[in-house]
């Protein structure tokens, strides 16, 4: 069995106060050694500059970095100037993703899909790059169908991604469904489970409701039952995030992939009580 890969996502600082509590953040979240800390790309590349600071300042450091890169709004000259810059920098790790176009905006650029886009980088980097992708268990959610998602996501593969990283999820048995239809598909890749800690009921409504990913309805009524009780929701995120994330693990899940949201304390708790 290949080793298994426990890495972190963090988002560009846009503040002096954001930069030192990233800061804060990454010197305790290093002690974990994660394999590697994913930066995201905002919309439009509205991080760009920000999102390449961030890497550097987390290679400066001894970690391994590695930037966003979303396509949606951009031309292939743009993006083959990013991939020129991650290479002078000696980047060789990307998240491709189609992403979002930025708020009143309607101009989708050149590319159309994830897919066209690793394609691209593929064309004009050829392996220097491993890349990873976008995988959705509970489906994308402007995907037609569950049939048509996978088909989307192995096209993403067939163009030459190296790995996978899913949406966050609460239901175990989406993921190990998606994980076994992908692999009937002929997909063989790694694809790493997304874990959202749980620290706030109204932000992670707010969050699944944006990406689709479903809260189980057990979950989100126990949530609201404790109302402003912040001890009592972050408690109970603990346990059934670690208990998602033992189950992931004993079924096969080739690592995690923890959406930090640059805080510490919960990531750090979760990855301790899993003696990762």
């Amino acid at each position: 069995m290949t080793a298994r890969t426990f890495s972190l996502e963090f988002v560009p600082p846009r503040t002096p106060d954001g930069v030192a509590k990233l800061r804060a953040a990454r010197r305790e979240l290093a002690e974990l050694k994660p394999a590697f800390c994913s930066v995201t790309f905002g919309a439009g590349g509205s991080t760009r500059e920000g999102t390449l600071e961030t890497v550097l300042e987390f290679r400066s450091e001894g970690l391994a970095a590695a930037p966003h890169l979303s396509c949606i709004g951009s031309t292939r000259e743009n993006i083959a100037a990013v991939l020129a810059q991650y290479r002078e920098h000696g980047i060789r790790h990307l998240v491709a993703l189609r992403g979002d176009l930025p708020s009143g905006t309607v101009d989708a650029g050149e590319f159309r899909y994830a897919s066209e886009l690793v394609e691209f980088i593929r064309k004009e980097t050829g392996d220097w790059f491993h890349i990873d992708v976008a995988a959705y268990p509970e489906m994308h959610p402007q995907a037609s169908s569950p049939a048509r998602d996978l088909g989307n996501f192995k096209r993403k593969i067939d163009a030459g991604a190296n790995s996978a990283i899913t949406q966050y999820f609460y239901n175990p048995d989406a993921y190990f469904r998606f994980v076994d239809e992908a692999r009937a598909a002929g997909v063989e890749v790694p694809i790493v489970p997304g874990v959202m800690p749980i620290a706030s009921a109204s932000k992670l409504a707010r969050f699944s409701d944006n990406c689709g990913a479903e809260i189980p309805r057990w979950i989100r009524r126990r949530l609201e039952g404790f109302g402003d009780d912040a001890a009592s929701i972050r408690a109970f995120g603990l346990d059934v995030v670690t208990d998602l994330c033992a189950k992931l693990l004993a079924g096969g899940g080739p690592g995690l992939h923890f959406y930090t949201l640059n805080q510490a304390s919960l990531t750090v708790e979760i990855w301790r009580r899993l003696s990762l």
